[in-house]
């Protein structure tokens, strides 16, 4: 991850803490996911039942704290390819291991491949200033390509375009969220409309490479989140096979009490 630091004003505490606790919910939405699926746990089932509802905005957060981070990054493009090269192994490896929940186009792809687009098209977007404008366009644009994978483009599918049926008779297109019934991946998020989260945060992140943010948003206050979110990508890497490893030494240990 980038230091999160802007004009001399020091570390950006606020930043980190939100996306250490963006992936403090993440490792737990994935560990019930875990035990409902893989373990077919009731318990597990209803958590996830549960916490399902909030996953969007904690995904959210990240892709948006990560559009900021861009900002603060002397190397977009490099670190793009390293993260599509760990999600990429990410990828082969549970499609190894766990081919029922091979994870196809999931956050690490998606960051990925916008930190890769950020990294060419920053000269680009170097000439853009920051404006309220252009993060209610980013905003206005995710509304609109929300409805993308059920076939339509706009505010719903009367009003708005419908995409030509012929786009979903292939998964060639899930990373820009057109694909077909097969289509299975137990972690995805397409490009579209999240790409206009990431977008929303690189105008953000142009306040936060001035120094411009709130002077409340650079003291730490939460050093645990502080923490897990200066070491998020780790996280996330190992996070997945440490609940895999819990959740069958648990159900080894429940198989023979029983």
């Amino acid at each position: 991850m980038p230091q999160n630091s802007g004009a001399g004003r020091g570390r950006i505490h606020l930043m980190d803490e939100l996306r250490g606790f963006a992936v403090f919910c993440m490792v737990f939405y994935h560990g019930f996911y875990t035990l409902a699926f893989l373990y077919n746990s009731k318990a597990g089932m209803f958590l996830l039942d549960f916490f399902m509802p909030a996953e969007p905005y904690y995904a959210g957060l990240f892709m948006l704290i990560s559009g900021i981070s861009s900002n603060l990054s002397h190397s977009n493009l490099l670190r793009g390819i390293k993260l599509l090269g760990v999600a990429l192994a990410i990828t082969l490896v549970t499609w190894l291991v766990v081919p029922e929940e091979v994870i196809v186009f999931g956050i690490l792809h998606f960051l990925s491949v916008c930190m890769i687009l950020y990294g060419l098209l920053k000269p680009l977007a170097d000439r853009f200033r920051f404006s309220w404008a252009a993060v209610a366009v980013c905003a206005v644009l995710y509304i609109c390509t929300m409805g993308i994978s059920s076939g339509y483009l706009g505010l719903s599918p009367r009003i708005g375009v419908t995409l030509p049926q012929s786009l979903y008779q292939t998964n060639w297109l899930a990373p820009l969220g057109i694909y077909s019934s097969t289509f299975q991946s137990a972690d995805y998020f397409a490009l579209f409309p999240w790409i206009f989260v990431f977008a929303a945060g690189t105008f953000l992140g142009k306040l936060a490479a001035q120094g411009r943010f709130p002077a409340s948003f650079y003291p730490s206050r939460v050093p645990f989140f502080s923490w897990l979110g200066r070491h998020a990508l780790i996280i996330y890497i190992v996070h997945q096979p440490v609940i895999y490893g819990v959740c069958y030494a648990v159900s080894a240990v429940v198989k023979r009490i029983q």
